[in-house]
């Protein structure tokens, strides 16, 4: 359940804070954030700071690092960095906690504040509200002279990051590819890094959207509607295949070699399907995720944990069940052996190494998973939102097949279908997962539960 400030706008969720640049998330706010995490994590610690390259970033940046220095915490600043890249330079630097500022795949004119734990992923379920509390109550460990942080620059994100993912695979084997490939980075944080680390592959490069100056070239989600350039440089370049990612890095996308777009859920599944050819164990996935990952997980004789939505819940149970490789249908890819966080970086290495070793094409591999069609649809959030939730229960669960999970919403399992509604962790809207064999299946529980919703 999210947690909001006295301003509406401004959301807290699991792993951080949303909300519109200036307003709701200004320099008074992200002062307060800094001090409040800078509270948390004590004098003489560290944090590594990252942030997208929107327009409002430094000044969000700034008033972060002045409230952790004012409590005390030393600040190494990483520049323009996506997500994982700062979980990563979090961890290798030794620092006590990381901050991104990125509002992800929201609109340029949002903006956020991300924190990381020690290890480079999300902090734990829970921490955010401790976070808020301190800020709430206004009782900052502010430091006198000469115990205020110092600040240092890193110029080594992008170089560490792609390092990092290396390993992963055959690079003498892909490079002797010589993979054409279309990237669209938003004109994100992954601009440098994505580029590098595909020159690396020896890949030819055909790019769009690959200014890391925050202007979006595009719509920032990396959804159909927002891939028409991408899918247009493939098909006129003759690309092997298209990677599209967000602003901050942590998701990507593919189109095939046809310029088709399959939809993001493809992602997780294909990085899984490389993973699980070389490596046996479960796979962890939250509940929004297509059913085409358990469909995989079955084949190779392993299971799919299903969490609630969140990386830092998939994260969790990851450690705690001891998956291999983690994930969401919105194109987030975690491997461990990596760093605790979505990393489209990570996705775009698993899946050119399966492409590579299989010798298909993506559209053949694509083919080759049972298909489903997933529709997602969002709605404003009714003045009760837990009694619409009940509603959708009530509307589903006189049906004997039925299997219902309340951990994240409302979530009904029938054998070959089924529907989530949840609140979201973002946004003041609920979300509408319906996913069937066929296409009027899902459309008839979509409507199904919207009818539930506003009938309250």
């Amino acid at each position: 359940m999210n947690a909001r400030s006295d301003n509406d706008n401004l959301i807290v969720s699991v792993s951080g804070i949303r909300g519109r640049a200036g307003t709701a998330l200004g320099p008074r706010e992200a002062f307060e954030f800094g001090c409040a995490f800078g509270t948390l994590l004590g004098p003489g610690s560290s944090v590594a700071l990252g942030s997208d390259p929107r327009p409002s970033g430094t000044m969000i940046k700034n008033g972060v690092a002045a409230g952790l220095m004012g409590c005390g915490v030393d600040v190494i600043h990483l520049g323009i960095a996506t997500t994982p890249g700062t979980g990563i330079m979090t961890e290798t630097l030794n620092c006590d906690g990381g901050v991104v500022i990125t509002a992800s795949h929201n609109p340029v004119d949002q903006n956020g504040i991300k924190f990381l734990q020690s290890s480079g992923g999300s902090q734990p379920v829970g921490r955010m509200k401790e976070i808020e509390k301190i800020r709430q109550s206004g009782k900052f460990n502010f430091q006198d002279s000469p115990k205020i942080g110092k600040e240092t620059q890193n110029g080594r994100t992008h170089d560490t990051h792609v390092n990092r993912v290396l390993p992963l695979i055959d690079l003498t084997g892909i490079s002797s590819r010589r993979f054409r490939v279309a990237l669209d980075a938003v004109n994100g944080a992954g601009c440098t890094g994505a580029a590098t680390l595909l020159s690396k592959l020896g890949c030819e490069m055909f790019q769009v959207n690959c200014e890391p100056d925050g202007q979006f070239g595009r719509g920032p989600e990396p959804v159909a509607e927002n891939l028409a350039d991408l899918c247009n440089s493939v098909r006129q370049n003759n690309a092997d295949i298209g990677f599209a990612l967000d602003p901050d890095g942590d998701r990507l996308t593919v189109v095939d070699e046809t310029g088709y777009f399959p939809g993001e859920e493809y992602t997780l599944v294909l990085a899984a399907l490389y993973t699980l050819s070389h490596r046996k164990g479960n796979i962890a996935a939250n509940l929004s995720t297509s059913r085409m990952i358990d469909d995989v997980a079955r084949k190779h004789g392993v299971q799919t944990v299903r969490t609630p939505t969140g990386e830092a819940n998939v994260a969790e149970a990851m450690k705690s069940k001891g998956c291999i490789l983690g994930g969401e249908g919105n194109g987030g890819v975690i491997d461990p052996r990596v760093s605790w966080i979505r990393d489209s970086f990570t996705a775009m290495v698993l899946i050119l190494q399966l492409i590579y070793e299989t010798g298909k094409t993506l559209s053949q591999l694509a083919g080759e998973i049972p298909a489903y069609h997933l529709i997602k649809e969002k709605i404003t959030v009714p003045e009760d939102a837990d009694k619409a939730l009940a509603a959708v229960k009530k509307a589903f669960s006189e049906d004997r097949e039925a299997k219902i999970n309340q951990s994240d919403g409302i979530r009904i399992d029938f054998p070959d279908r089924w529907i989530l509604a949840r609140k979201s962790n973002t946004e003041p809207i609920i979300r509408i997962f319906s996913e069937a064999p066929d296409v009027d299946s899902a459309e008839s529980m979509l409507q199904k539960a919207m009818a539930a919703i506003k009938k309250g």
